[in-house]
Formats: structure tokens, C-alpha cells, sequence
């Protein structure tokens, strides 16, 4: 029996160790909370759980005893465990972007006879895969893609779209308040365009997606380099963008403008929300705090914006609960608190492709959507669609089915095509539609 090492045990990991262990792998759940192994891992007889801390633990002696090693943990400790893993000639899955230092060990995983396969979950991910099944259609059928706009978010189903800010957390709370600080940069009509942080929610369009409804699109990070990974050079447009409900962009535009995204740590011992938030637009006067935000944001007093920042909890009397905390400390606190799903309310994952294509007599657009939902008390869509393909990617390269060396994203045939084939199989498919130009 092949045993697999999952390091993590968080949002995610549930499918990916449901998946194996019905595949008949043994899967060792290594968690600094051991009782969050523990239960992905109950009952099952070719599942362990191990308590371990990154920061604390040598993760060599798990390693060894594993023949894969898939690391959900934060980004930044993926290097350590992929030279690790180079080390003892163990294969590598990931779901998150590669970074500059896991590119760089590429020569010696190819050295080591070894696989380090990232950017195998949603988005990245399914995104990639979905994409690139498209864009080798098109070219064997002689055509050629001009433009590629990507979209995806992980929302709450319709049913559960039951807060102002039209948003509910199915990952790491920490991840989306970070991902707001990030630049973007992606290609219109042939021109390189750059969207700072500051300007992020200010650069966004509306997407209609057919029996959904309308929402709100802004950048996802730099799209530039996907033109080449995606091998479709001389292309007119290029973008990557992150779909949310109606009002999201301008409600974070102020929370950036507000101050909100801030690391610094401040003495906010014994102050009340309202009281930062006075502080953050220097309101001293005698008109409602309310008022003054209004005015320092230029906006109406009865906008979308105030309303959700009320609701929040940002403008009240309750005293912040813990010192040391950083303003960004401050924010994500509440989000985390009142973002939260219900008992057996479902979450919805929207992926949607548009592809302007070329053929020598002819112009077509076609379209490619996944919507898919969570499971009420059961995983949840996002934990799905991020957890699976791991998990199938991990199974087909102990198969033998995946064996290309070194460090890879899922962009190549031999990777996305069974990936794709097994995803079907668990109910994650595309509906595609073609139109003339």
C-alpha cells in the first residue's frame, strides 16, 4: 500500500484525505492540532494521524516513510519540504503558486528522478487545466486563441447569500484580507496594463454568468506570465480575475482608503471599534461618527458602503478584544467573526473562461463555466474543488500515470487530461457554449 504524507490538516484537506483513503493509500495527517487530523483520519484503518508544528518539528522522519508528500501548509514552508523531499527522492503536490525559490529547485528534483506538481487546486488549478483543454483544441483545429479572460470566485450559494457584504469565508480568512494588498497586471488590446494595490478594487468590470446573475470582477495578481505557460503568445488579451458580489469592490477600496490594511501594530488596548475608525479619519467633532465617515470617504451616509461597515461592527461601541493587534489585526477579527457559514448553509464555486478564437475563414467565442456547489453538512465546494485535484494528481503520479520530473504546473497534457477525466467522475465539470463572431 503506497502511503501518502499530507502536511496540514485545514479548510481543504478533507476531500483530498477522503479521496485517498477510498483509493486505498495509506494517508499520515500531520497537524499541529491533532485532533483536526484525528478526524479526517477516523475509522479508517489506512489513516494515522501525527501531531506536528513545522516550527518546532523535524518533518525528516516523516518524509522517509512516505512515498508522497502533498504540503497544505502556508506557501513560505513549501521550499523547506520540497528539498527535503529532493533529499529523499519523494514526489511533491501542492495547490499554491510556485514561487521564485521552488522554480529554482527544478534541476535538482529533475536530478533527484522526482515530481514537484503545484498550482494543482482550484485557482490555481482547475483554472490552468480547464483552460489549457480549450486552448490545444483550438490549435488542433488550426486556430489560434486572441484573447483569454479568466474568472473565478468561491461565494455563497444563493440561498446563503444572507449578509450585506455578499461573502462568507470557505478558506483562510487571513488569505482574502491578503490578497487585497496584492498588485495586479494583465494585458488589454496588446497593452500592458498595471493596477496598484491601491487602485485594485477600483479596477473592475461586471460579469454576467448565464443562470447565476451579475458580479463584480477585479484583477487576480499578474496575468502576464501565463501568456507563455499557456504557450499562447502573440495574444491580445490577457486576464485573470476574481469574481464577488455586487458591492464588494467599493466596500474594500475604503477599507484600503481607511487605513485598514496597515501591518503596524498599535495601542488599541481597551478602545473601541468605533474609537480606531474615529481615530482613522481623525473625527473629533460633534457630528456622528457616521457623518464623518461619510464625509471623509465622499460618499452618502445611506450608501452600500456605510451600511456594511455598520453592520461589521466598525462603527460600535464594543471594546476590541485583545491588545497588540495591528489595525489589519482589527479588521480580519470581525470579518472572520460575521462571515461565517451556518450550520447546512452551502457555499458555490464560480469558474468561467472566455475565449476569443481564430481560424483561418472564421472567428468564434467560446465559453467555458463550472458552477458547483457545496454539499450541505458535508464538504464544502470550495474544499472540494481545491482538495480533489490534489488528491488526484497525488494518486495518478503513485499509478505511474503522471511521470514527468521536476517542478511543474498542470499545464501540460499528460497532467490535465486524466486530472480533468477523474474530476468528471466526482461531478466537477465545464459546460461549454460556441458562438460566431
Amino acid at each position: 500500500m503506497k502511503d501518502v504524507l499530507v502536511f496540514g490538516a485545514g479548510l481543504v484537506a478533507g476531500p483530498l484525505v477522503r479521496y485517498l483513503l477510498d483509493n486505498g493509500v495509506k494517508v499520515t495527517v500531520a497537524s499541529r492540532t491533532l485532533s483536526k487530523a484525528g478526524k479526517l483520519v477516523e475509522g479508517r484503518k489506512n489513516g494515522i494521524a501525527r501531531e506536528f508544528n513545522i516550527e518546532k518539528h523535524d518533518p525528516v522522519p516523516l518524509v522517509k516513510e512516505a512515498d508522497l508528500v502533498v504540503s497544505l501548509l502556508p506557501y513560505v514552508y513549501h521550499t523547506k519540504i520540497a528539498e527535503m523531499c529532493i533529499n529523499f527522492k519523494k514526489n511533491m503536490v501542492t495547490t499554491s503558486y510556485v514561487s521564485k525559490k521552488m522554480e529554482m529547485l527544478d534541476g535538482k528534483a529533475r536530478k533527484a528522478g522526482i515530481i514537484i506538481l503545484n498550482e494543482v487546486g482550484l485557482d490555481p488549478g482547475i483554472d490552468h487545466m480547464s483552460a489549457m483543454e480549450i486552448i490545444n483544441g483550438v490549435r488542433a483545429e488550426g486556430g489560434r486563441v486572441r484573447g483569454f479572460h479568466s474568472y473565478c470566485g468561491g461565494l455563497p450559494a444563493p440561498d446563503a447569500n444572507t449578509n450585506p457584504w455578499g461573502y462568507k469565508f470557505s478558506w483562510s480568512p487571513e488569505g482574502v484580507v491578503l490578497a487585497a494588498k496584492n498588485n495586479a497586471r494583465y494585458l488589454k488590446d496588446g497593452k500592458e496594463i498595471r493596477v496598484p494595490n491601491t487602485e485594485l478594487f477600483k479596477h473592475y468590470w461586471m460579469v454576467e454568468i448565464e443562470d447565476i446573475g451579475k458580479f463584480e470582477a477585479y484583477p487576480n495578481r499578474d496575468s502576464i506570465p501565463y501568456i507563455e505557460k499557456y504557450g499562447i503568445t502573440g495574444i491580445k488579451d490577457m486576464y485573470r480575475g476574481t469574481l464577488r458580489n455586487l458591492g464588494w469592490c467599493d466596500a474594500w477600496y475604503c477599507i484600503g482608503k481607511l487605513g485598514y490594511l496597515g501591518d503596524g501594530k498599535g495601542s488599541f488596548e481597551g478602545k473601541t471599534y468605533g474609537e480606531v475608525m474615529a481615530s482613522l479619519i481623525g473625527h473629533k467633532g460633534t457630528s456622528s461618527l457616521k457623518e464623518a465617515l461619510a464625509r471623509f470617504l465622499n460618499i452618502d451616509e445611506d450608501s452600500g458602503v456605510i451600511e456594511r461597515f455598520e453592520w461589521l461592527g466598525l462603527l460600535s461601541d464594543e471594546k476590541i478584544p485583545e491588545s497588540g493587534m495591528s489595525i489589519l489585526d482589527i479588521l480580519t477579527g470581525k470579518l472572520k467573526e460575521k462571515l461565517q457559514y451556518e450550520e447546512g448553509e452551502r457555499d458555490m464555486i464560480i469558474l468561467h473562461h472566455e475565449f476569443d478564437v481564430e481560424y483561418k475563414s472564421r472567428a468564434e467565442k467560446i465559453e467555458s463555466t463550472l458552477v458547483d456547489y457545496g454539499i450541505p453538512h458535508g464538504f464544502s465546494s470550495m474544499s472540494r474543488t481545491v482538495g480533489l485535484p490534489a488528491a488526484v494528481s497525488s494518486k495518478l503520479i503513485l499509478d505511474g500515470k503522471i511521470d514527468m520530473k521536476g517542478v511543474h504546473i498542470p499545464t501540460v497534457e499528460g497532467i490535465y487530461k486524466p486530472v480533468l477525466e477523474e474530476l468528471g467522475k466526482e461531478g466537477i465539470r465545464f459546460k461549454e457554449k460556441h458562438f460566431d463572431f
